[in-house]
């Protein structure tokens, strides 16, 4: 049990909960400290040898520790999700503030775009629009892609969104964390899906929840939530962060699709936009940022 909950996004299966609380524990604390809160950030990193533990990462990534499965054993299904996530995150990479990533994402989508309106829909390039985007050089640099890596990267998000026992897996990790004194939850990526999910179920109050690069807004994802897409009933305010570049991350601005049954005297905010640099999707960058370690710092205050 602990105060925060750290949730893990994609490609974590070789890591384990110690190695990866070993990497966001200092950038999370950096944050509060950039955003001048010193003290606190001395009491979250290092942790103190014989005092309590104040920070847990709920760790999921070992489900995803299996051999590949062949592209044309995948359920139609999955395929199906695949194809329109890949084809979300393309018209996403459009708006790129890289010339040469939204020139490509432009080029592929245009190509992508005469064929559909030739065969009739998406499914009629099957495997041609996670092809486009593999191609991209964002993925590279995020380290996503590579020798067709995306697929591996998608296969993670689709088999969440699935196949139910992966999915409760995920969400069970986060439960077994969760006290009624914990005060912040924080999702990236993948990861703020579940995040979002298992607090959904939850009763006793909870200050803050940060998402970190989330494609909620994706409507391949929000349309295969567990709950209709809502605001949290538990929840004090939500914040929301997203690079530009950070296609993954859809929009800043989620509130058009989850700024329902918002509590009185609730927060959402949703349309924050940080910079960072030539990592857009990276934990660690979203982490060490003066807003998140603001939000953290308040809802931390009257522990």
């Amino acid at each position: 049990m602990a105060s925060i909950i750290l949730v893990h996004g994609i490609a974590q299966e070789q890591e384990a909960a110690d190695t990866l609380e070993s990497v966001w524990l200092p950038a999370l604390a950096g944050g509060v400290r950039n955003a001048g809160h010193a003290a606190l950030a001395d009491l979250l990193w290092p942790p103190a040898p014989n005092g309590p533990r104040l920070i847990r990462m709920a760790f999921y990534g070992k489900k995803f520790g299996v051999p590949d499965r062949p592209g044309d054993g995948t359920p139609l299904a999955e395929q199906d999700t695949a194809q329109e996530i890949a084809y979300e995150w393309l018209v996403n990479a459009t708006d790129s503030s890289s010339r040469r990533d939204a020139g490509n994402a432009r080029l592929e989508l245009r190509a992508l775009e005469q064929d559909m309106d030739q065969a009739q829909g998406i499914g009629a390039v099957k495997g041609r629009v996670i092809a486009a985007i593999d191609r991209l050089p964002w993925l590279s640099q995020a380290g996503l892609s590579g020798a067709g890596r995306v697929n591996k990267t998608l296969g993670q998000v689709v088999r969440y969104l699935t196949e139910p026992d992966v999915r409760a897996y995920a969400i069970d990790q986060v439960r077994q964390c969760l006290d009624d004194d914990t005060r912040v939850v924080i999702g990236h990526s993948l990861g703020s899906v579940v995040a979002y999910e298992a607090v959904r179920e939850r009763t006793p109050p909870l200050p803050l929840l940060i998402t970190l690069g989330s494609p909620l807004g994706l409507s391949a994802v929000n349309r295969r939530l567990l709950q209709q897409p809502s605001f949290p009933s538990c929840l004090d305010r939500w914040i929301n962060l997203a690079d530009r570049d950070d296609f993954v991350a859809a929009r800043p601005d989620l509130t058009a699709v989850f700024d329902t049954n918002r509590p009185p005297g609730a927060r959402f905010d949703s349309t924050y936009t940080v910079d960072n640099g030539s990592s857009p999707h990276k934990a660690n960058f979203y982490l060490s940022k003066v807003t998140t370690g603001q939000a953290i710092a308040e809802a931390m205050a009257d522990r």
